[in-house]
This record gives C-alpha cells, structure tokens and sequence, in this order.
C-alpha cells in the first residue's frame, strides 16, 4: 500500500473516531480541518496511485463529510437561482 494511500486511511479512521464523540458545534470546527487536510491528500493520492482510488478516496470522504457537502449543494442552489422570465 503506497503512503498516500495509507495516509488517507488514517484519515478516515480520525474522522470516524471524531464523530463519535459529543461536540457543541455539531463537529464544524473538525469538519474544517477535516476539509483542509482531506483536500490535499486527496490530491496526494490521486498523484501516486491513479485516479480510480482518488474518485475511491473522494467517495469515502464525502460519506464522511456528507453535512458540509449537503450545505454547500444548498448553498448552490439558493445563489444560482432559477432566470428571471
């Protein structure tokens, strides 16, 4: 298994840890820091092992993260809006 690769899966196993425990802001500050860290080492493992596990990696991920995924895709819709008639 290549560094990036288990790298990511470190990752994963921090994320999956960090959500079981309790938080008060509903886990957005480990989101954030999930987020900065995870982006770049998605990079890092689409770079060393090819892009089927980066799209692998980049699935795991939003599975992990859906809240902030489904926020932004909300987020998107409200500011594209629908054209005038």
């Amino acid at each position: 298994m290549t560094p990036a690769l288990t790298a990511a899966l470190i990752w994963l196993l921090i994320a999956n840890v960090i959500a079981m425990f309790p938080s008060r802001d509903h886990h957005w500050r480990a989101a954030y820091a999930l987020i900065a860290i995870g982006i770049p080492l998605l990079g890092w493992v689409t770079v060393q092992s090819g892009p089927i596990w980066g799209l692998l990696i980049l699935a795991a991920g939003a599975s992990v993260l859906r809240w902030p995924l489904i926020h932004l895709w909300r987020w998107i819709k409200t500011k594209g809006g629908t054209p005038a008639e």
